[in-house]
């Protein structure tokens, strides 16, 4: 029988979590992407002016990676907080500290007005931005896991991954909007600051509606137990989380960080780098590359619940793998429909590509969180995510504009993606199945297919 942190809880309660969730998200990623496809537009140009396009555009997307460079920190700290004091109190921290580093990028100077100052200052705001989203996910994520029902787990776990797409169509569908509506003039001089000023406006509506929910009842039990053994043990201190998820699951901190190669390395291809590749060397316009990446978001927003509902019926570890062995075959007709120009072919290659990417990154919520004990949750979860990030979704769009640049075509591009293809399978196919695991008994990575085991165990969550 499940035990009562397990229970499902009122659907208006999980209603409002996954809202609190998904809300978040969206504006935490609106932030992050906005700043991708404002690097492969326009901060080539406005902060590094003395470099040709093609070299401007790779220190623009290098101070893009910078910011997953800082992710794995975020992951450290948050995680070990949110372990230790909960998740609610981390996310808003998070989206005070992403909100307040994007809104500061919209009154940047440029090297115009400051010289060598300007890039220097959008890197450290992009380090900003990438600690709080290092430490955004995994509490956003684990928040809905921890409240929902466990039957249908990796459906409403999905639902904070949708706050990627939500966010990408959110960033993207602004941007498209002020392209088409100003001068490239004007929208080079100022109309790019509008979307990053905007952001204020979204962080006060998202901490109206994370301050409104409740903490994960899983980790108020974990933590009442935990408190219970220290006082039983006459002060004895509990163990770092870190140190704690090095000791009994750093093979499932292996798993996260293979599973993520190809789901990350996939998603930047596909929606920020198209943006050169489709303007540079298909001919495409700026604003017909960002319409197919709008449309295909949406699709992506749509699909992702889908998987995650399938993933309940047949395992999280199957519809990650058709995911991840889809999007690696799918990468050379993708760029051969980008060559052609159309808008339609255009449309179609970013769809199926983030299609096949939802089927790895729908499941990836609930995945993580079945992997890891309650109070190293958050950590374990945030550590294998992020620090992952920095060598797939990080370089992923320097990568392959130097690839285009040395070699001058998309196929070294594609088998790119596709040995990260092979990584995740690999990586996936050697992990276990997780969706049957109650997540207030899972305990140790030591007995990882113990779904069943007591909560006497001396190492309880």
């Amino acid at each position: 029988m499940a035990s009562a942190s397990t229970a499902p809880p009122s659907p208006g309660n999980l209603k409002r979590i996954v809202a609190a969730s998904l809300i978040g998200t969206t504006i935490e990623w609106y932030d992050f992407f906005l700043y991708g496809s404002a690097a492969a537009l326009v901060f080539n140009t406005l902060f590094f002016p003395d470099s040709d396009p093609l070299v401007g555009t790779l220190l623009s997307f290098l101070t893009y990676a910078v910011g997953f460079a800082a992710r794995p920190l975020g992951a450290l700290v948050f995680g070990h907080y949110g372990d230790r004091l909960g998740r609610k109190k981390l996310l808003v921290l998070s989206l005070l500290l992403m909100g307040g580093a994007t809104f500061a990028i919209g009154l940047l100077p440029t090297h115009a007005t400051i010289g060598t100052a300007a890039p220097v200052l959008l890197t450290v705001l992009r380090l900003v931005q990438g600690f709080a989203l290092g430490g955004e996910w995994g509490g956003a994520v684990l928040l809905v896991s921890e409240h929902g029902d466990a039957r249908r787990r990796g459906f409403w776990a999905s639902w904070p991954q949708t706050g990627a797409p939500a966010g990408q169509l959110l960033a993207t569908g602004v941007l498209s909007l002020l392209t088409a509506l100003l001068s490239d003039a004007a929208f080079g001089s100022w109309g790019w600051r509008i979307p990053f000023l905007l952001s204020g406006v979204l962080v006060i509506v998202g901490l109206w509606i994370r301050l409104s929910v409740d903490e994960s009842p899983v980790f108020k039990q974990a933590l009442a137990q935990a408190e219970a053994r220290k006082a039983d043990r006459s002060g004895d201190a509990e163990k770092l989380p870190l140190v704690a998820v090095l000791r009994h699951h750093w093979r499932d901190v292996l798993v996260a960080m293979g599973a993520r190669m190809a789901e990350n390395i996939s998603y930047y291809v596909i929606t920020a780098f198209i943006l050169v590749y489709a303007t540079t060397s298909a001919g495409v316009s700026k604003q017909v590359a960002l319409n197919a990446v709008l449309i295909a978001s949406a699709v992506h927003f749509a699909v992702i619940p889908a998987w995650g509902a399938l993933s309940d019926r047949i395992g999280r570890r199957p519809v990650y793998l058709l995911g991840a062995v889809g999007v690696g075959l799918w990468m050379f007709p993708f760029f051969s429909l980008i060559d052609t120009g159309g808008f339609g072919n255009l449309i179609i290659a970013v769809t199926v590509g983030l299609v096949l990417h939802g089927a790895m990154y729908a499941p990836q919520a609930a995945f993580f969180s079945e992997m890891f004990a309650t109070r190293m949750r958050y950590s374990g979860a945030s550590i294998g995510a992020q620090f992952a990030s920095v060598a797939a979704g990080a370089p992923a769009p320097l990568i392959a504009t130097a690839l285009l640049s040395d070699y001058g075509s998309s196929t070294p591009i594609a088998l790119y993606v596709v040995a990260a293809s092979l990584l995740t399978v690999v990586a996936v196919a050697a992990a276990k199945e997780t969706r049957h695991r109650d997540l207030s008994d899972v305990t140790s990575a030591a007995a990882p297919d113990r779904a069943t085991a007591p909560a006497a165990d001396a190492r309880t969550p």
